[in-house]
This record gives structure tokens, C-alpha cells and sequence, in this order.
């Protein structure tokens, strides 16, 4: 993995989550991707199990609520790349209606591994919310 895949990974993931298409998440991630929304959390494990987190079909601690179109965007870079491990930070805004006003602003770190092919095998989210 170098900066350049790393990025595009990156814009995949955003774009994926802004779509909520299950074969664009999953294209994401190992069939044994091990997911994490928070580093204490026990891992999400397998790509389905990870797909229907994503789409707000898993009610699990920490599963993920699906977002209505048009109210949140994010941005992520990579901050390290050594090989098959990449840190990235971004920040990821939500709105309560579409064109409205952020309402709030997150700074999110992941800590992620890939394997060979460019497909993610480990993730982990840090994030805070800005005051």
C-alpha cells in the first residue's frame, strides 16, 4: 500500500458511504474483515456482517445508523503508510436537512491493514466531536 492507494481507498469509503451501495461497501473489505466503530469495541467480523452494519440492518452495540441523503459529507487523508497498514485522519460533518447549517463536526482517525489486493482486513475509528 503507498499514499496514492491508500487515498483512493479513502474516496472509495467515502463515496460508498455516501451511496449506502452494498456491493461498494463491500468491495471495501476482506470476506474476514475484522470492523471496528470504536477501539474498545468488540470487532464486527465478516464482510456481510460489516455491510449490514453499514446499512443500518445490524442493531448491535455501536452499529451504525444510516445517514438521510444529502446530510453528511466527510474527508479523509492518509498520515502514515507502512506497508500493509495506513493511519488516516479526516473530519466528518452532518446536517440535520440538506443545504442546512453543520450542526455537528467530527475529527476521525482510522488505523487500518490491507491485504495484497488493496482490500481492507482490519479497521479501527477513532473520532471526537468537535465543541
Amino acid at each position: 500500500m503507498n499514499r496514492a492507494e491508500a487515498q483512493a481507498w479513502l474516496d472509495k469509503y467515502v463515496a460508498a458511504w455516501l451511496s449506502y451501495d452494498a456491493n461498494d461497501i463491500a468491495a471495501l473489505f476482506t470476506e474476514d474483515i475484522a470492523y471496528r466503530y470504536h477501539p474498545y469495541d468488540d470487532p464486527i467480523v465478516g464482510q456481510e456482517a460489516v455491510v449490514a452494519s453499514w446499512l443500518g440492518e445490524d442493531n448491535s452495540d455501536g452499529a451504525s445508523t444510516r445517514d438521510a441523503p444529502g446530510t453528511y459529507a466527510a474527508h479523509y487523508r492518509p498520515v502514515a503508510v507502512d506497508d500493509d497498514v495506513v493511519v488516516a485522519t479526516g473530519n466528518s460533518s452532518y446536517r440535520e436537512r440538506p443545504g442546512g447549517p453543520i450542526v455537528r463536526l467530527y475529527d476521525n482517525c482510522f488505523v487500518m491493514r490491507f491485504d495484497t489486493e488493496g482490500r481492507c482486513r482490519e479497521f479501527t475509528e477513532y473520532y471526537i466531536k468537535r465543541p
